[in-house]
């Protein structure tokens, strides 16, 4: 497990790691597609500047997007990404060394939307995004701990029940069954509904997992 000190400097370090990244990208790579469905480049990093929300922020943006929590979320990040570039970014860096979260959220949060949102926008554009394996390995057991329910609802379900996941960069592993091994950052994202990370994996389960996902 890793302290509230350290969790916020793994929050820290990614920020800075992903708005270096979101500095290299040329406005093509800003408007293609996400992992996240029906999310740009631009959408998604847009959202992660919005992850210091007051009780009055929320407020607001509930009442000129009222709806599903999920339609809301996508709306104000659509709503923010209208601003340039240049501000995202520099939004993104500002959020560095600030220990505030939204409301009714904990620190574990903010980590989880930067690692894997990283991803959302690294991955499609073959861009390397690391991610520490002792980071990972603690947000992807408090995903799975939450078994799809609360915070874990804005993403989509895998249909992981039944195999057993191994981690191949750490000692790390959850569930029983035929078992599914690959790196902890491809296992976070696995967790978090991420289809594209279903290569990096090997092991006995992993042609049943990907023939389920295929009719899912």
């Amino acid at each position: 497990m890793m302290n509230e000190d350290e969790i916020w400097a793994a929050i820290d370090s990614a920020r800075e790691r992903t708005a270096d990244l979101l500095e290299q990208l040329s406005d093509d790579e800003w408007a293609q597609p996400s992992l996240c469905d029906g999310w740009t480049v631009r959408d998604v990093a847009a959202h992660l500047t919005l992850q210091q929300l007051t009780v009055g922020d929320a407020v607001r943006i509930a009442l000129r997007h009222p709806g599903p929590m999920n339609s809301m979320i996508r709306a104000a990040a659509r709503d923010r990404a209208a601003l340039p570039t240049d501000r995202l970014i520099a939004d993104l860096r500002a959020m560095i060394g600030s220990r505030r979260h939204n409301v009714g959220l904990t620190a574990f949060e903010p980590l989880t939307d930067i690692l894997v949102h990283g991803q959302d926008v690294a991955i499609p554009l073959h861009r390397d995004l690391g991610m520490p394996a002792d980071a990972a390995s603690v947000v992807a057991a408090r995903v799975w701990s939450q078994g799809g329910r609360g915070k874990a609802r804005v993403f989509r379900s895998l249909p992981l029940r039944g195999y057993r996941l191994t981690a191949t960069d750490v000692e790390w592993s959850v569930g029983e069954g035929p078992e599914i091994r690959g790196p902890i950052s491809a296992i976070l994202l696995l967790l978090t509904g991420r289809r594209a990370a279903l290569p990096r994996f090997s092991g006995p389960g992993v042609d049943d997992l990907r023939a389920r996902v295929a009719t899912g």
